[in-house]
């Protein structure tokens, strides 16, 4: 595992599948809806979004149907400055699509989506010059058996380049069982060396109730944040226990928080801030997050 201190100024890699995200325009359910958003939602895209917006060198790597959501999708996530050169355009596999229904949860459009299909062999594809960080999550392994493999082999390929790994549990009931969730989740989280995990879905996953029973389970992670909603959040990095409130907000939509707040994290971490204002960072990004129905906040950066 790498170290816990901060890391040196390099960028972001995100791997994982972003879908074409419709929501309502304004806060209300679809079915009464006039206007709708369509926009770019990804876990991984999110948190490089985040970390773009915060002034660092991101990038994004995936498959995408070579498709009009698809060539939209990429269209902003370039807009929010996240290099996708490497992404893959799938011409015989469609762009994952979604739609937000606030009040009754998200339904999902992504069974034989083109990022389903990736692969080890993509893995091979995506360059590792000049990461810092790769940023990963729970839901690329529960896409499919080859997406599976895909995530391992870039994990060892960013060990191999003493690439620092993050991982964001990311449990997505819909895509699994739990028990084989639990498995494969509590595998993946053990190869962290940043693990993000909310203090609920851990609680569902391994019966761990609280942020240091969490900590008990993962002693082997350098840097263990684990965030309890409307709560805050708490660090565990190395011996050390730090906790934060998190920000006080009239909530539109939660869909994306977390991810916003991996990205304000990371994106301190790069900046080699202090634990403290790491979860700061994290707690801000999230509360502007909490406050729009899109996953991400849709700005856009020049550089």
């Amino acid at each position: 595992m790498a170290s816990p201190s901060p890391t040196p100024k390099g960028a972001l890699l995100t791997v994982g599948e972003t879908m074409a995200m419709i929501a309502p325009a304004r806060a209300g359910r679809v079915e009464e809806a006039d206007a709708f958003l369509i926009d770019a939602g990804g876990a991984e895209s999110n948190v490089a979004a985040h970390v773009a917006a915060l002034g660092h060198e991101t990038r994004w790597f995936s498959r995408l149907g070579d498709d009009a959501l698809g060539r939209r999708v990429a269209r902003q996530l370039a807009s929010r400055g996240i290099d996708v050169s490497d992404v893959v355009f799938d011409r015989r596999h469609p762009t994952g699509l979604y739609v937000k229904d606030p009040g009754r949860g998200v339904i999902y459009h992504r069974s034989g989506s083109a990022a389903s299909l990736l692969s080890a062999a993509d893995a091979e594809r995506v360059d590792l010059d000049g990461v810092a960080v790769m940023h990963v999550s729970g839901i690329t392994a529960a896409l499919s058996s080859s997406a599976a493999d895909f995530l391992d082999r870039m994990i060892r390929r960013a060990r191999r380049a003493d690439v620092t790994v993050s991982i964001d549990v990311n449990h997505r009931a819909v895509l699994w069982a739990p028990g084989r969730a639990a498995a494969a989740l509590d595998a993946l989280a053990r190869q962290a060396d940043i693990l993000f995990a909310g203090r609920d879905e851990a609680e569902f996953l391994w019966a761990t109730p609280t942020a240091q029973d969490v900590r008990r389970r993962f002693p082997e992670v350098p840097e263990l944040v684990v965030k309890d909603g409307d709560i805050g959040a708490t660090a565990f990095v190395g011996d050390r226990e730090v906790f934060e409130p998190s920000e006080r907000v009239d909530v539109v939509d939660v869909v994306g928080a977390g991810d916003a707040f991996a990205g304000g994290y990371l994106a301190a971490r790069l900046s080699g801030a202090a634990v403290a204002d790491r979860l700061r960072s994290g707690h801000a990004r999230a509360a502007f997050t909490l406050t729009t129905m899109g996953d991400s906040i849709g700005e856009r950066i020049t550089r």
